[in-house]
C-alpha cells in the first residue's frame, strides 16, 4: 500500500511537469508570434500550382522568398491580352520587340553582341484610366515569364532589418523564376525620391533594391522590373536611371478613341446606324477607363427602364432573372441617345463632383488690408 507522503510527492511531482509543459508551449507561442524569423511562412496552394505551372516544381525557398512567392500570378489567371487594348499599337509592338522577346529568346539577341537584350527596368506612365495597369497584364499574359506583383505591404515589416532581407528574398526568387517580371504598381509611392526626412529603414530597403536590381552580379539575369506611375516626377532619379525604357500614356486621342469604343462595344447590340464617329468626337479628354465607364453606364439605361415597367416586381424580375432569352432582347439595343456625354455619371442618379468648388477650396486668401 502507497503510503499518503508518497502520493502527495507523486502527485506534486506530476502538477510540476504539466505547469512546465503548459509554460513551455505558451513561450513558444508566444516567440513565434513576436520574434522575426521564428514564423514559418506557407506558401499559398494556388501559387504552388503557379510555380509548378511555370516549371519549378522543385524549387527550395527560404521563408522570405516564400513570403514573395504568394504574390506570383500565373498568366493563365490573367484574362487580358494585348488584342483588348485599343489605341496603343506602337507601344505594344515597341514591349514585344524590346521587352518579350529578348526575355523568352535571349540567345536570339545575345548572339550578335552583348549590347542587344531585355532592358533592366520599364517605366509606364500617365494620366489615370489610360490602361498602365491593363499594359502590364497583358504584358504578364502573353510574356509567359514569372510574373510577380509586389506591394509595398509585402516588403514592409516592423523589425528591424527584416525589410532588407524581403527585398532580397524578391530577387532571389525572381533569379531562381527567371526569366521574371516584377512589377510595382504605383512605384512612386514606393520608391519615390529620398530626402533627409527619410527613415533609415526606407533608405536602406531602397539602397538594398537598387543594388540587387543593378548590381554587381545582376549583368546576366533576365530580370525586369515594371513600374507603372501617374507621378513620375516622384520617383528618386537613380530608379529612373535603372528605367530606360520609358512609355508615356496619356489621354487617348480621336483616332484611339473610335478604337477603344469598337473594342468596348463589339459584344453589345447597337441599332444602326450607330453614329460611333460622333460619339468619339464628344468624348474629348476621357481617359479609356472614362469611356468604359460611359459604355458601361449607357448599357444600364434600358435595364433600368425595363426594372421600373415592372413597377420594382419582385416575382416579375425573379421570373425574368431565370428566363432570361425570353426577355426582349431590345433591352441590349444602346442608341447614341443613351449616352450623356456631358456628364455620363447622372444617368444612374449619382452626383458629379463639384469640380470649381474643390479648386476654390485650396485657393489661397487674399491678404486683408487695413
Amino acid at each position: 500500500m502507497v503510503a499518503p507522503t508518497t502520493k502527495r510527492m507523486m502527485f506534486d511531482v506530476t502538477l510540476f511537469v504539466a505547469s512546465q509543459v503548459a509554460v513551455y508551449y505558451t513561450l513558444s507561442w508566444a516567440l513565434g508570434s513576436m520574434v522575426p524569423g521564428r514564423k514559418k511562412e506557407s506558401l499559398k496552394t494556388k501559387q504552388m500550382e503557379a510555380l509548378k505551372k511555370l516549371g519549378h516544381a522543385d524549387l527550395k525557398l527560404d521563408e522570405y522568398e516564400r513570403a514573395v512567392a504568394n504574390e506570383v500570378i500565373h498568366p493563365d489567371d490573367i484574362h487580358v491580352t494585348f488584342d483588348d487594348i485599343g489605341g496603343l499599337e506602337t507601344v505594344v509592338s515597341s514591349l514585344r520587340e524590346s521587352i518579350i522577346y529578348p526575355l523568352l529568346y535571349p540567345g536570339l539577341f545575345t548572339a550578335s553582341s552583348s549590347l542587344i537584350g531585355a532592358p533592366k527596368g520599364v517605366l509606364l506612365f500617365g494620366p489615370p484610366g489610360c490602361g498602365k495597369t491593363m499594359l502590364a497584364k497583358a504584358l504578364a499574359k502573353e510574356s509567359g515569364a514569372t510574373f510577380i506583383n509586389i506591394v509595398a505591404s509585402v516588403l514592409t515589416n516592423k523589425w528591424y532589418g527584416e525589410s532588407n532581407k524581403l527585398v532580397a528574398g524578391l530577387f532571389s526568387l525572381a533569379r531562381k523564376t527567371q526569366p521574371s517580371i516584377i512589377f510595382i504598381d504605383e512605384i512612386d509611392s514606393f520608391l519615390r525620391e529620398r530626402g533627409k526626412g527619410d527613415h533609415e529603414v526606407t533608405g536602406m530597403m531602397k539602397a538594398e533594391f537598387m543594388t540587387l536590381w543593378d548590381g554587381l552580379l545582376s549583368q546576366s539575369d533576365r530580370i525586369l522590373v515594371l513600374g507603372a506611375t501617374n507621378r513620375p516626377n516622384d520617383i528618386d532619379s537613380a530608379i529612373l536611371r535603372r528605367m530606360p525604357k520609358r512609355f508615356g500614356i496619356g489621354l487617348p486621342n480621336l483616332e484611339q478613341r473610335m478604337k477603344i469604343l469598337k473594342l468596348m462595344l463589339k459584344d453589345t447590340p447597337l441599332r444602326e446606324p450607330f453614329p460611333m464617329n460622333i460619339l468619339a468626337e464628344r468624348s474629348l479628354g476621357l481617359s479609356g477607363s472614362d469611356l468604359k465607364e460611359l459604355c458601361r453606364d449607357a448599357a444600364m439605361v434600358p435595364v433600368r427602364e425595363y426594372v421600373r415597367s415592372t413597377g420594382h416586381d419582385r416575382v416579375t424580375l425573379d421570373r425574368a432573372h431565370l428566363e432570361v432569352r425570353f426577355v426582349d432582347f431590345s433591352l441590349a439595343l444602346l442608341a447614341h441617345e443613351c449616352f450623356l456625354l456631358m456628364d455620363f455619371f447622372a444617368a444612374d442618379g449619382t452626383t458629379p463632383l463639384p469640380i470649381d468648388e474643390l479648386l476654390a477650396d485650396f485657393e489661397p486668401e487674399a491678404p486683408q488690408v487695413d
